[in-house]
């Protein structure tokens, strides 16, 4: 068995369509890897708008897909993907809102990247949640409003 392995290699090395069959194999795997980097390249905005929690990461992923036909709006949602928003802070939403928020994220995460949010991510997330929910009731309770002398670096206006 292995002499005939061995018979038909060595007539196929002998043959005139050696050299061609191996360019035809080169060339096909310089063609996968191409459109593995361009696929890659392509859902580069979407994930790192994912990463970075962006209120509009869903945008900037279908942005990143749909502007490889010219290239400016590929480049605009890769600087989207790591510009902040000027959206409302999302911490001063109702709780509902938030964690519809955080699903969207999962969600994302999931056709962005193939799995979920990494668990202790989502985790932190939740805490930061329930501690602002409580807070926000504690003052509600009290009476008193947030500090205005306070920092608020996180506080995006419109």
């Amino acid at each position: 068995m292995f002499g005939r392995i061995e018979t038909a290699w060595v007539n196929f090395q002998a043959s005139p369509y050696f050299w061609d069959v191996i360019m035809a194999g080169c060339l096909m795997l310089t063609v996968l890897g191409v459109l593995c980097f361009v696929v890659w390249l392509l859902g580069l905005p979407g994930r790192i708008a994912i990463s970075r929690n962006h209120p509009d990461a869903e945008a900037v992923y279908t942005m990143g897909w749909v502007g490889f036909l010219a290239v400016v709006p590929w480049i605009q949602a890769l600087i989207w993907a790591f510009k902040p928003t000027d959206k409302i802070d999302i911490r001063y939403f109702p709780d509902e809102e938030r964690k519809h928020e955080l699903e969207d994220l999962q969600r994302l995460s999931r056709f962005a990247y193939g799995r979920d949010l990494p668990k202790e991510q989502v985790e932190a997330l939740m805490r930061r949640l329930e501690n602002e929910t409580a807070a926000e009731a504690d003052r509600r309770e009290t009476g008193s409003s947030p500090d205005p002398t306070a920092p608020q670096s996180d506080k995006r206006e419109i």
